[in-house]
């Protein structure tokens, strides 16, 4: 059951450092738990052969798709709803919460069921064969009418974290990721009483695990917090409050697709050194989310900070949060290089014993997480930007970064210096990038105060 600590909360007032921790703590939880739920999937069904897994391989840019629509939606949510409570204008805050569960469930639905009538060809297009056409429909027939509740989850934990509570969110996605590993294994493999349903148990598992944390937020935001009204909202506040959220969610969630994008094509440029480079630029891959896992954190628990305290008109305040929250990032992500530079040996041959392998992925830790720190000025960056109502500019630097900077200077280090000059370049693509979205970001604080409306 979720804590007291689920009610509104304000957040232009107290110290910045400890609201900022407070917040930040539980979201790292959370994270986790997120990142091992599609690694648990995979890891059972691996184990029933190996059409099951590559047929769920497929399924991942469709899945990814759909979170990022969630991620984008809730990113919306968090910045109307926050900039309203930081105004004090809490009437106004629960009817935008409300248009935005609405909203949410009608858009989720109306692109699930598109998907859903073109999956086949969608997947052929992709290059799946007539045998894991099988498979996939087997995961996807579950999984797909289910996501309509993955996306308004997402936009209900982004009002919570806009009222100021992560731990409840937090709390939400742990009991999803436990339930989740708990059924996989008892709905995939089917022992005792349990049915064996092989790659569509992991879709129930997933379907199931998120029903029991939905049915838990929307006691909280309709029934403990009050934030979602059980009427439907009049066609005026409909359009006002869903135009508030479209505006910031469909440029954010357009954004975050940018990163599957940009890390198809860094492996194929990989790929152009063989599969040594692919396989070390793969556990890379794995390897960074746990590295930049603060990073993660602060940028869903840094938005509610800057909306509320933009509501409420204190400048200052935001860019006391932003400054703090990037000279933080900024020490401990050098702190976790030097820790994984010095682990550098270790860490690859935990994934591979072959020599070349091992050298490969060696030369990544070594300079691939030098950037991440710089990352984390972005990614930071774009999140506080969006909670200033300026989208645009944050999809736009999202585009700069990794089609502008990133993916070309890659290339042209490869081009160069070979492996090393492929991670180097990543690397150089990130410090161009850094220095621009914090000049970006302190323009926006020089106009003091940002129109709602986003701005190129």
């Amino acid at each position: 059951m979720p804590s007291k600590s689920a009610s509104p909360q304000n957040l232009v007032e107290g110290s910045i450092k400890q609201a900022l921790i407070r917040m930040t703590m539980p979201m790292i939880i959370g994270m986790l738990m997120l990142f091992t739920f599609s690694l648990v999937d995979t890891f059972f069904i691996s184990l029933l052969g190996t059409a099951p897994l590559t047929a769920i391989s497929f399924t991942f840019p469709v899945t990814f798709t759909i979170m990022s629509l969630a991620i984008g939606l809730g990113i919306g949510a968090s910045a109307v709803v926050g900039k309203f409570l930081g105004s004090s204008q809490i009437d106004k805050a629960k009817q935008a919460a409300t248009v935005i569960l609405y909203l949410s469930l009608a858009i989720a639905a109306v692109i699930a069921l598109l998907i859903y009538l073109a999956m086949d060809h969608l997947f052929v297009l992709m290059g799946a064969t007539e045998e894991l056409l099988v498979p996939i429909s087997q995961y996807m027939d579950v999984w797909m009418p289910a996501s309509v509740m993955v996306v308004c989850m997402m936009a209900g934990n982004s009002v919570l974290r806009a009222c100021g509570d992560t731990k409840t969110p937090s709390l939400l996605m742990a009991m999803a990721g436990f339930f989740n590993a708990l059924l996989d294994p008892l709905l995939i493999f089917g022992p005792g009483p349990f049915p064996e349903l092989g790659i569509a148990g992991a879709a129930w598992a997933t379907v199931i695990a998120w029903s029991i944390a939905f049915v838990i937020l929307i006691y909280v935001l309709v029934v403990r917090l009050e934030m979602v009204s059980r009427s439907i909202p009049s066609r005026a506040v409909m359009a006002s409050s869903g135009r508030d959220m479209l505006r910031i969610g469909i440029p954010a969630a357009g954004a975050n697709m940018m990163t599957p994008l940009a890390a198809g094509i860094m492996t194929a440029i990989a790929a152009s050194f063989g599969g040594t480079a692919v396989a070390a630029f793969g556990v890379g891959a794995r390897i960074e989310p746990i590295a930049t896992l603060i990073v993660l954190a602060m940028s869903s628990s840094l938005p509610p900070l800057i909306s509320q305290n933009y509501g409420a008109g204190r400048m200052d305040r935001v860019e006391e949060a932003y400054g703090l929250a990037i000279r933080f990032i900024m020490v401990w992500q050098l702190a976790v290089y030097l820790l994984l530079a010095l682990g550098a040996g270790l860490i690859a041959s935990l994934f591979s014993d072959d020599p070349e392998v091992i050298r490969a992925i060696s030369l990544f830790v070594w300079i691939m997480p030098l950037g991440y720190g710089l990352q984390g000025i972005i990614i930071l960056s774009n999140s506080a930007l969006n909670a200033l109502h300026q989208p645009l500019a944050a999809l736009y630097l999202s585009i700069a970064r990794f089609f502008v900077f990133y993916v070309p200077l890659a290339w042209l280090g490869s081009q160069i210096f070979g492996l090393a000059g492929f991670f180097a370049g990543a690397v150089a693509g990130n410090l161009c990038m850094a220095a621009i979205s914090w000049r970006r970001f302190r323009q926006a604080l020089a106009e003091h105060a940002p129109v709602p409306e986003a701005v190129s």
